[in-house]
């Protein structure tokens, strides 16, 4: 057993949740957090950490412990300040990258920054097997925002900004960087993907894989204590990432002020299909999007349209904050 000092004991709390998909309990809001907070402050054990995790990948998050981690995950890390501006800043997780299709996320975020939209990108660097969005913004010669100077001077020049998780919020990093040892995703998979880190409003985009985490994540922005945190959008990934579909657009949902919106509706099927890079890697990818940028290929008008409706509510969020 690890000596940790000051330990957490979380038997109590594996004994709730580890009993099984029938036979599990949800943690209340209160226990979640601290049992959260524990294990990011590396209270736990090594080995209780790996039943928790594997216990709530078996069960799935209720909206209270959801709630309660994200109580412990955004009391982990210093907030960033928020922009003031004509927009809200917005926030687009990036934790999956492309395996079959070319990943475009960094194109969308292209196309809001150049707006005039402050956009933080948060996310892994690389991924085994994928293209991460970190890998093409490279390839476009944007670097990583290593801290709060290199993120504003992004946006001084009309880009986004790619803030690694390890620079975000470290103790998260580390709770996610458990898939390579366990070799499936954990809850904070979850949290990274809603995680709004400014001291202020903001919109976030979430995406979600399994249908069940479109009630779940329904629910966690209707708290309300979540409309005091900006707004959020809210659609089935592509391949896990927060962008647009470019054959087929998704529906995407709005939480505003703690109401919901359908904002987009889904694309009928089709057997048309846009004009994509031709293969995935990082440098193809990237000369694709400059190309669309310019103009010389046509930009998917489902990513065109959600580059437009997240442009229209930073706006809208920011003007009613003031």
């Amino acid at each position: 057993m690890d000596h940790i000092e000051n330990r957490f004991h979380a038997a109590p709390f594996i004994k709730e949740i580890g009993r099984g998909i029938k036979g599990a309990r949800a943690l209340s809001r209160h226990d979640a957090r601290a049992l959260y907070a524990a294990m990011l402050d590396g209270r736990v054990s090594d080995l209780e950490v790996g039943a928790i995790v594997l216990a709530l990948r078996i069960k799935g998050e209720s909206v209270d412990e959801l709630a309660g981690f994200m109580d412990a995950a955004e009391a982990a890390f210093a907030p960033l300040p928020t922009p003031g501006g004509e927009y809200a800043p917005v926030l687009i997780p990036s934790y999956n990258g492309a395996r079959k299709m070319p990943n475009l996320l960094p194109l969308l975020a292209l196309l809001v920054a150049r707006a005039g939209v402050p956009v933080l990108i948060h996310g892994v660097q690389s991924d085994p097997g994928r293209v991460t969005t970190c890998e093409i913004l490279g390839e476009m010669g944007l670097p990583v925002a290593r801290d709060l100077a290199d993120m504003q001077s992004a946006w001084a020049l009309g880009h986004p900004a790619f803030m690694p998780i390890e620079t975000l919020a470290p103790a998260l990093a580390r709770i996610l960087a458990l898939r390579g040892v366990l070799g499936v995703r954990n809850s904070t998979h979850t949290l990274v993907k809603i995680l709004q880190p400014f001291d202020g409003p903001a919109l976030r985009l979430a995406s979600y894989t399994h249908p069940e985490y479109l009630e779940s994540l329904s629910a966690f922005f209707s708290m309300p204590g979540q409309a005091g945190r900006g707004d959020a959008f809210l659609m089935r990934g592509t391949e896990g990432e927060t962008v647009a579909n470019a054959n087929r657009g998704q529906q995407v949902d709005w939480f505003r002020a703690g109401e919901r919106t359908l904002l987009i509706e889904r694309d009928p099927p089709s057997d048309a299909l846009t004009d994509l890079p031709a293969a995935r890697d990082p440098a193809t990818t990237a000369a694709w999007i400059r190309a669309a940028l310019r103009g010389e290929v046509s930009i998917p008008a489902p990513i065109r349209e959600q580059a437009d409706q997240v442009i229209a509510a930073a706006r809208d969020l920011a003007t009613r904050g003031r």
